[in-house]
């Protein structure tokens, strides 16, 4: 039961109608056969619980956001991170989102055998990001270095070397050089490789030896690939099936957590100065093979992209039936309006070789010369006033609160759209096809 609530915790206007409703929404579902084995009346009858209890919390939320936010941040004296954030919700308001034992057994379940507990998550998120008080704080706290990046960092000074699952990490003339190397999978994203990928960048903008971030692709293992290089190939569909793609640790973090501290710089938090809030640093990326998705995504928030002629680029998650996280809000600065919606909601895919392609990339070379093209690059990045200008350029470009406004709508609407019955069978059948 979730109607008691935990001690210190104000109890608003509105806060007992949510746990009923949760309450008895976990009752229904408890006397029914889990989701993959429900027939039509069952579906309806869970469906109709949720739904009620989704409809307490939206209502709640709405005015009172600010309120709930401010007291699990201590009235924002602690910076929480999306997954601290979601916990602390739950075990402050029991009915509000789901607990985090609740979300581990989730987590057991393929997709399409899931209750769709992170849609809760969403709902609390949305309304967090909107606020004008709430919304910044929790910005500024993803943008924070993560714990895992500073126990590495004295190491990483030391040596200049990373090495993790899913990301490579070489500090070389000034440079961090941060090779993707899911050779087996074309880089593939999952949950474990946006935690590589942040605690990656987060150490080359700590490092003060590093002036500017490269990202490149590795050779691949996968047969059809093998001794290629490939930037990245996108989202994991058959981890998306098998339950593995979370809404906070992957969908959002990958958005607030790493492309926004690249596009932005980390945020220095106590040890800011009056004149410097923010550490960031200018990137290049190199495209060999594609970029596909999220792969697409990076080059959105990067300073120069180099492509050998035979990549290509594209965003097909609508076809996949998601949202291409923050790729609907920023592809149209770059390529205009009318080819946004056909990349986007087409699936045109983008040939290096096409000159659409130079609204996206800034060299077009032939795959024999990419490793002279991408220290000229590196080169010209390499300016104390580079640093001034891509931080001004990024204020003019994407202002924080047209970012915030576009990430909380995100936050709910791609929590729909996993647990939408279109996505199960896609990527059901997708990872049948691929094993």
């Amino acid at each position: 039961m979730t109607n008691a609530l935990s001690a210190g915790a104000p109890d608003l206007p509105g806060l007992r109608a949510v746990t009923e409703a949760a309450d008895a929404a976990d009752r229904v579902l408890a006397g029914l056969p889990r989701p993959a084995s429900r027939g039509p009346a069952a579906r309806e009858a869970a469906e109709a619980a949720k739904d009620t209890a989704r409809a307490e919390r939206f209502r709640f939320l709405e005015s009172h956001a600010e309120a709930v936010y401010g007291h699990l941040t201590g009235g924002g004296t602690r910076a929480l991170r999306l997954d601290e954030l979601v916990e602390a919700a739950a075990a402050a308001y029991p009915g509000l989102v789901p607990g985090p034992g609740r979300i581990a057994e989730e987590r057991t379940r393929p997709q399409a055998d899931k209750e769709g507990h992170e849609i809760d998550q969403g709902i609390l998120l949305r309304a967090v990001l909107r606020s004008p008080v709430a919304g910044p704080h929790l910005l500024d706290a993803m943008l924070r270095p993560t714990a895992r990046a500073m126990r590495l960092l004295p190491e990483f000074q030391r040596t200049g070397v990373l090495e993790t699952e899913s990301v490579h990490v070489e500090r070389r003339d000034g440079v961090a050089r941060l090779t993707l190397c899911r050779g087996d999978r074309l880089n593939a994203e999952d949950e474990q490789q946006v935690d590589d990928m942040e605690t990656a960048v987060d150490l080359a903008l700590l490092d003060p030896d590093i002036r500017v971030g490269l990202i490149r692709g590795g050779e691949m293992t996968h047969p059809r690939y093998r001794g290629r290089r490939v930037f990245s190939a996108g989202i994991n569909l058959k981890s998306l099936s098998s339950g593995d793609i979370p809404l906070v640790g992957f969908l959002l973090r990958r958005e607030l957590g790493y492309l926004r501290k690249i596009a932005h710089g980390l945020s220095l938090g106590d040890t800011a100065t009056w004149h410097t809030q923010h550490a960031g640093k200018p990137w290049l990326a190199a495209v060999d093979g594609f970029a596909i998705g999220g792969g697409m995504q990076v080059l959105l928030v990067i300073d120069h992209v180099v492509a050998a002629s035979d990549a290509y680029f594209s965003l097909p998650a609508a076809k996949e039936g998601i949202v291409p996280g923050a790729g609907n809000y920023r592809l149209a600065r770059f390529t205009g309006p009318r080819l946004a919606r056909q990349i986007i909601l087409g699936g045109r895919r983008i040939r290096a070789a096409e000159p659409e392609a130079r609204l996206l990339v800034d060299e077009v070379v032939e795959p024999e010369e990419m490793d002279a093209a991408i220290e000229r690059g590196l080169d010209g990045l390499d300016g104390e006033a580079v640093l001034a200008n891509r931080r001004m350029l990024n204020f003019a470009e994407e202002s924080e609160a047209g970012f915030r406004t576009y990430m909380a709508e995100f936050a709910l609407q791609q929590a729909l759209r996993i647990y939408g019955q279109d996505v199960i069978g896609k990527v059901g059948r997708f990872a049948a096809g691929s094993a």
